[in-house]
């Protein structure tokens, strides 16, 4: 089972820094108006480490390793002095308005290839060069953002609940409010740990991060380094459970389709197709209601019902991932929100956009206990883990 173990992590000093203003969201979302925001709000804000520049005599990958010992030696970043776990709760409003919390535990999870140990990838992922991010890893020597993972045991959310006020709390630009606990007692530590080990856990949220801790690991083995802290990585574990966890779908945007092919008749084969009328934000509660997805073209959308019937547990995703290599020539492209799916298919931007419903919590762990991977860019998780409340040193 997979081994999660306290780790002493690197914090920012909070008599050296405002929290608020030194944090950031993980830099594969991050575009370039944020990113050159961040590094005007503090020059102490983490995007100078996770999304570094070159810098005058230095790359940036040189600078990122360079400003993290440089802020330790300055004491804006401090190491707490014995192992810990970090409890790491997630104060926001879901998608109806209604108030929600994630909460879960930071600590160092051992590597194992995805598929042969107990850490299972959810979803395939997309071709993406590693050379980025494990040059970061090879200068900073750290873990600089956990990844995020599901835990298929029960019982972990309940050693979350924790009395008393946070070590460390910020709110982000949209609202949501995060709150870090340092946990050292020996018997929750041990209570953690053991509930993390009893079953398997999932990536939900970093899988090319993983991807490129195995190969640090591989480099550090080849390199002749015994048993370390490279075998390991920073991983934000979470009960797999609905009231832990918001997931909305990621739609599809479709081009490239030839003049004169209809979509809808190329489509009914394996969905029986309902006239939805002018599409509006409507459609996905419609859609909810109707068991369906939903084709969308400029001024016209329909409900597309799967004809193998309601009882197949399959997403969305797989369903229409089983469908579109027989489709006629066309691109996809990925987007999140309905909202932005109907805006973009309205300025002509894209043919048609396919919205899908999200994932349950019963088709994740469905899927993962017969290891079978959903389809890339299946899932948005919602809240995004903030980058610089903790870090992990790997040397």
């Amino acid at each position: 089972m997979p081994r999660f173990e306290p780790f002493a992590g690197i914090r920012y000093n909070p008599d050296a820094v405002d929290l608020d203003r030194v944090v950031a969201p993980p830099y594969d979302v991050i575009g370039p108006e944020e990113r050159q925001a961040l590094e005007q709000r503090d020059p102490h804000n983490v995007v100078h480490i996770d999304l570094p520049r070159d810098e005058p005599g230095r790359d940036r990958y040189t600078a990122a390793g360079c400003h993290l010992d440089e802020w330790l030696a300055e004491q804006i970043l401090v190491t707490d002095d014995e192992p810990s776990f970090y409890v790491y709760r997630m104060g926001y409003h879901d998608r109806d308005g209604r108030p929600r919390q994630t909460s879960g535990v930071i600590g160092a999870l051992e590597l194992s290839v995805p598929g042969e140990g107990d850490v299972l990838p959810h979803e395939r992922t997309m071709s993406k060069p590693k050379d980025d991010r494990l040059n970061l890893m090879r200068s900073c020597r750290a873990n600089l953002s956990p990844i995020w993972v599901l835990s298929l045991a029960d019982g972990l959310s309940g050693l979350c609940e924790l009395p008393g006020p946070p070590d460390a709390r910020c709110t982000d630009d949209v609202g949501v409010h995060h709150r870090l606990w340092r946990i050292t007692q020996p018997g929750v530590v041990s209570a953690i740990a053991d509930a993390v080990a009893s079953a398997p856990v999932v990536i939900a949220d970093g899988h090319h991060r993983y991807e490129t801790a195995l190969a640090y690991r591989d480099e550090q083995r080849e390199s002749g380094a015994g048993p370390g802290a490279h075998d390991l990585l920073m991983a934000y574990a979470v009960e797999l459970a609905d009231e832990q966890l918001t997931i909305d779908p990621i739609h599809r945007l479709v081009n490239g389709v030839a003049p004169g092919v209809d979509l809808v008749d190329a489509l009914s084969e394996w969905f029986e197709p309902f006239d939805a009328g002018p599409p509006t934000e409507s459609l996905a509660a419609r859609m909810a209601d109707a068991g369906a997805l939903a084709l969308v073209t400029p001024g016209q959308s329909w409900l597309l019902k799967p004809r193998d019937g309601g009882d197949d547990p399959r997403s969305d995703a797989e369903h229409l991932d089983a469908v579109l290599h027989a489709l006629p020539s066309h691109e996809l492209s990925y987007q999140h929100g309905v909202d932005n799916v109907l805006a973009l298919v309205d300025k002509g931007e894209a043919q048609a956009g396919v919205l899908l419903r999200p994932v349950s919590v019963e088709q994740m762990e469905a899927a993962a206990r017969a290891g079978r991977r959903l389809p890339e860019k299946t899932t948005f998780f919602y809240p995004k883990l903030l980058t610089g409340l903790v870090f992990r040193r790997l040397s």
